[in-house]
């Protein structure tokens, strides 16, 4: 990976995300082999939510658990939904079929 930082790697994983998918914060965790799945949520809450996909990582449930750090709480689904993934009650529906996992990346 070409940054040093744990909060820059998980921006790197991030961004890598394909338009159309979305990962957990989770599969990040488990893709850096260090940290957890509240230190990847509590590093995206301190990125600028808008230059990278952070609307892309939701919970190991599919729920859009991090929409309150967006500026609005609606911005995250609204992005989601740009992108053809359905969300109701702040869950994406067929969560499986849109699910990506960051392995064997090349950051």
């Amino acid at each position: 990976m070409k940054n040093n930082s744990y909060f820059e790697k998980v921006y790197d994983v991030t961004a890598a995300i394909p338009f159309g998918k979305v990962t957990t914060y989770g599969a990040i965790a488990n893709y850096l082999t260090l940290g957890s799945a509240r230190m990847v949520g509590w590093a995206l809450n301190h990125c600028a939510h808008l230059e990278i996909p952070a609307h892309r990582v939701v919970n190991r449930n599919g729920e859009l658990t991090g929409r309150n750090q967006f500026p609005t709480p609606t911005i995250m689904q609204e992005l989601l939904e740009q992108e053809g993934i359905k969300v109701v009650d702040n869950k994406i529906i067929n969560f499986k079929s849109h699910l990506w996992k960051p392995d064997f990346l090349e950051l």
